[in-house]
């Protein structure tokens, strides 16, 4: 009974993740070969640093480019022999001690993982480590779907057994189901908790920037030209500025009111989400109205809201060049057309920019043009997705999973516009973010690839082909 009891007072310390901790080691090393190019550094490389691992390891992630017909383990193994014979054994047969490569090829839809001997894990947990990514990779979240693939590989590589599956499983068994009901409520009202602090922190950030500004705020609508049709708009949406900024000073007090308990409950988490957002609206708004007071009056200041709101279209013309040379849009009218409007639209809005500051055209007309090439720019990339579309899918069913995934993009890239005049005062659908084209393409194409092999997706490879010899390191690798 004494051992029965202790195996259960160490299965509920491990639920709730208080067991008797193993060692706790950062990478000894990063080494970070993006040659497929799609990795942004920036994030990936501060969240590797903070991920622990049970013994010292080295992190290697590497990417490629390459093509489903290929032996994905093979090219790892061959790309290491070639740039990086310290990841390989002195024998040549295995994978250097302390090693862990996450590899994958955005292209193949593959992703593989490869360890030292002495960090050997089984095949069903190089499984689990893959599984991790995939999600995120079908939805071409590269960074995130790596860091979540080394976040797992840190969990299991020489895993404590205390912390196994197999043993939280088995004493979850003996002491019933009622321990991991409540490991699970303790997740969730943790996983809630942290939410609304985050909710929290954007709001009161949002919240605190708009209540400092009220009194400049209203001067600058009280000064804004009605006359003018753009400042009608804004003026029209400053309307209902007061009556949103009353609300969110109640959903203030609503959420600060909270107690630690309050913030565990889901319906909470959403007031604190509605009140963050909200702030934010009215953060962007109080923008708008400072710039759009500022560059109509051409008040001290307005070659700055100038640039703010030709910023969004100037990022969408420098990001052409890369969409126009994908492989699969060569021979499209509508690259043909993309290239054009490239070279017309970029020396138009630096003669734009000449002509406003000289004084030759005004505020409204400034805007009008503006607003006339993102749509010009937004009505090609309409087409061109169409055609992109109807190039890669084979079925009406795939069609519309792909312009399901640009569309969402497309919001979620819009969104992002709010605090310029042009972005403030039209719809969502009005412009189309290049950015937004390029990430909402690769989703579509991920979900479409994702289906296709749904029967073959799950199997795992892990032989290293012809090339490979005798080597016989621990890895494989599965599609996604």
């Amino acid at each position: 009974m004494k051992k029965i009891l202790g195996i259960l007072a160490l299965t509920f310390l491990t639920l709730l993740g208080v067991a008797p901790a193993a060692m706790a080691s950062p990478p000894t090393d990063i080494v970070v070969e993006d040659t497929a190019g799609v990795l942004y550094q920036p994030q990936l490389l501060p969240a590797l640093e903070k991920i622990s691992f049970h013994s010292p390891t080295k992190v290697v992630i590497y990417t490629r480019n390459g093509n489903t017909s290929e032996n994905f383990n093979e090219e790892v193994l061959r790309f290491a022999r070639a740039n990086h014979p310290e990841w390989i054994s002195a024998d040549g047969q295995k994978w250097a001690d302390g090693l862990f490569v996450l590899a994958v090829d955005p292209s193949a839809r593959k992703v593989g993982t490869y360890m030292g001997e002495d960090r050997k894990v089984s095949l069903e947990k190089q499984e689990a480590i893959q599984e991790s990514t995939k999600n995120l990779f079908r939805e071409a979240q590269w960074t995130d779907g790596t860091i979540a693939g080394v976040k797992k590989a840190a969990k299991l590589i020489n895993q404590p057994w205390y912390q196994s599956a197999g043993f939280i499983v088995t004493t979850s068994i003996v002491g019933g189901l009622a321990a991991l009901g409540f490991g699970t409520r303790a997740v969730i009202r943790s996983k809630n908790r942290k939410k609304a602090a985050e909710h929290l922190k954007r709001g009161d950030t949002g919240y605190s920037s708009v209540s400092l500004a009220l009194d400049v705020t209203e001067l600058n609508a009280n000064t804004i030209p009605s006359e003018s049709s753009y400042g009608a708009l804004v003026l029209e949406k400053y309307r209902n500025f007061s009556t949103q900024y009353h609300e969110a000073s109640d959903l203030n007090q609503e959420c600060h009111a909270f107690t630690a308990k309050d913030l565990s409950k889901g319906a909470n988490v959403k007031t604190a989400a509605r009140y963050a957002d909200l702030a934010q609206e009215l953060d962007n708004l109080d923008d708008v109205i400072a710039d759009t007071n500022t560059l109509l009056n051409k008040f001290a200041g307005w070659e700055g809201a100038w640039d703010r709101q030709a910023r969004p279209l100037r990022e969408d013309l420098a990001e052409l060049p890369a969409l126009i040379s994908q492989s699969e849009a060569k021979g499209l009218p509508s690259t043909a057309a993309l290239a054009s409007v490239h070279t017309q639209r970029t020396h138009g809005l630096q003669q734009l920019a000449a002509d406003f500051r000289s004084g030759l055209i005004t505020p409204e007309a400034a805007l009008d043009e503006l607003r006339s090439m993102g749509q010009e720019l937004t009505t090609v990339l309409q087409q061109h997705s169409q055609a992109m579309i109807g190039k890669y899918a084979k079925t009406d069913s795939e069609r519309t999973s792909m312009e399901k995934a640009m569309e969402s993009s497309r919001m979620d890239g819009v969104r992002g516009r709010e605090s310029t005049i042009l972005g403030s005062v039209y719809q969502w659908y009005t412009f189309y973010p290049v950015h937004a084209f390029s990430v909402g393409y690769l989703s579509g194409t991920s979900t479409v690839d994702s289906a296709r092999s749904s029967a073959s997706s799950s199997g795992s490879s892990s032989g290293y082909g012809s090339s490979g010899g005798s080597f016989s390191g621990s890895g494989s690798s599965s599609s996604f």
